[in-house]
């Protein structure tokens, strides 16, 4: 069934024309801590890609990776030791229309009153 998925859709994984591309002209820079890797053409390290670990979804590329996918550094995180700030928080994919999506109150999925305030809106009423 894994056959199946990579011949008709692009966002479960790496489809059969990437798995030829990456295998032929690819070489493995690295991969980050969801699993996701990181390549740079052979004949042109200036081209680079990344192959997602479950659903290709771009917010799941962390920010040391991000840069050098981006071209914003030529080294990856393994080669330049990069290691976190004490101030950054872990990466976390953007949860946005998931079941984790931030959701406060008033808001129309939780079905609870939004709490009013002094400024509220009152709307026009013709005279």
């Amino acid at each position: 069934m894994m056959w199946f998925r990579q011949i008709f859709s692009w966002w479960n994984g790496q489809t059969l024309g990437t798995r030829f591309w990456t295998f032929k002209r690819g070489q493995l820079m690295g991969e980050d801590s969801q699993g996701n890797k990181y390549y740079s053409d052979r004949k042109n390290p200036k081209r680079r890609w990344v192959i997602y670990n479950g659903l290709a979804e771009a917010s799941r590329v962390p920010p040391e990776w991000h840069g050098w996918l981006h071209q914003t550094v030529d080294e990856t995180p393994a080669e330049a030791a990069y290691s976190p700030r004490e101030w950054e928080k872990p990466h976390e994919p953007n949860l946005t229309g998931s079941q984790h999506a931030y959701r406060p109150a008033g808001s129309l999925v939780t079905g609870a009153p939004r709490a009013s305030t002094a400024g509220d809106y009152e709307a026009w009423k013709p005279e």
